[in-house]
């Protein structure tokens, strides 16, 4: 069996990446590695919204949808920070393929619980590994912004962690990659801590050794948890070498098991 991973990584703390980063991509990729990434955009769509006089309106942590808010989260998701990453792992000398969620109905989604409060957010029903598979087959990295899409053609603003998870679990992949800007979860004595459990996490959480920004990032990485997903391993990107360690070796950044 070929060696697959996704990664999952915020659209600000890709854009940051060193070159020699996207340069490990291409060379996983020619070893024979299948990388598939999913990535989010939070921070530039704040800001695109912020430009036209949106506002920005979070409920639970996730962002309030409307159809104004809507065509903006799939501008700059779909378009803008898609081809971005894009073009970066090119110009480092790998092949990407960039694709929405909408396209061949890759990510298919269905309305969150709360939607009538929240509006068109949604939770992931199936994706179309087939397409995702098809353009691996064709030696290109797929690229995936997370906007799902329902049978009458409605789209869907669908939480990147959720559909890196919903995405690494319908390609039975086992391990997902959260590439970010910290090395790993820290214990009080700012130790990055090499294995947890989803209970020690909220445990930590509770007692206040996790605390503000890193909250965040744990519960996301432990949203990636479902299906056939049974670790996630959390990496800072910048550090030389992360990726390959992370898919080859293991000893890198938190693994958060089951």
């Amino acid at each position: 069996m070929e060696q697959r991973f996704v990664m999952k990584c915020g659209g600000s703390t890709l854009a940051a990446l060193p070159d020699s980063f996207f340069a490990e991509l291409r060379e996983l990729q020619q070893s024979g590695v299948r990388p598939v990434i999913v990535h989010g955009g939070g921070p530039a769509i704040n800001d695109t919204l912020g430009k036209l006089g949106i506002e920005s309106e979070f409920i639970n942590g996730l962002r309030k949808t409307n159809d104004e808010v809507l065509d903006v989260v799939e501008m700059v998701l779909a378009g803008r920070i898609n081809k971005e990453i894009v073009r970066k792992i090119q110009h480092n000398g790998a092949k990407a393929l960039g694709l929405s969620g909408v396209d061949g109905k890759l990510i298919q989604a269905k309305p969150v619980a709360n939607s009538a409060e929240i509006g068109f957010v949604g939770d992931v029903t199936d994706v179309n590994a087939a397409v995702i598979e098809g353009v691996m087959a064709m030696g290109y990295i797929p690229v995936i912004a997370p906007i799902g899409i329902d049978d009458a053609a409605q789209r869907y603003n669908i939480n990147a962690d959720t559909a890196a998870g919903a995405v690494a679990s319908h390609l039975g992949v086992e391990r997902m990659i959260v590439v970010t800007d910290v090395p790993g979860i820290m214990n009080g004595e700012k130790v990055v801590l090499p294995t947890v459990t989803v209970e020690q996490i909220e445990a930590m959480i509770a007692s206040g050794e996790i605390y503000g920004g890193m909250i965040p990032k744990v519960r996301a990485a432990i949203q990636c948890i479902q299906g056939r997903v049974s670790e996630v391993v959390i990496v800072k990107g910048e550090e030389p070498g992360v990726l390959t360690r992370a898919v080859l070796e293991g000893n890198v950044g938190t693994r958060i098991v089951r």
